[in-house]
């Protein structure tokens, strides 16, 4: 997937404003699933390509199963203010 706002589809921009509004959570892993608001994320699908495009990441580290808060990287920000 490109990190261009253009590629993004509409899901995607959706959860990308759910994680800068600061309702999101991840579960870290290699590809980390995402909550919204505590519940899983519809798309987990969605929630990797994002993850592993650079556009939303955990916002501290974390050992592998840990639950925390999701955080834009600057990318994620960049994409969304221009979508």
């Amino acid at each position: 997937m490109s990190t261009t706002a253009c590629a993004l589809s509409c899901r995607d921009l959706a959860l990308l404003r759910a994680v800068a509004a600061g309702r999101a959570e991840l579960v870290c892993s290699r590809l980390p699933d995402l909550l919204i608001d505590g519940r899983w994320c519809c798309d987990q699908s969605a929630a990797h390509q994002l993850a592993a495009s650079g556009l939303l990441a955990p916002a501290v580290p974390a050992p592998t199963g840990a639950r925390v808060p999701a955080v834009l990287t600057d990318t994620g920000k960049a994409v969304l203010l221009a979508a």
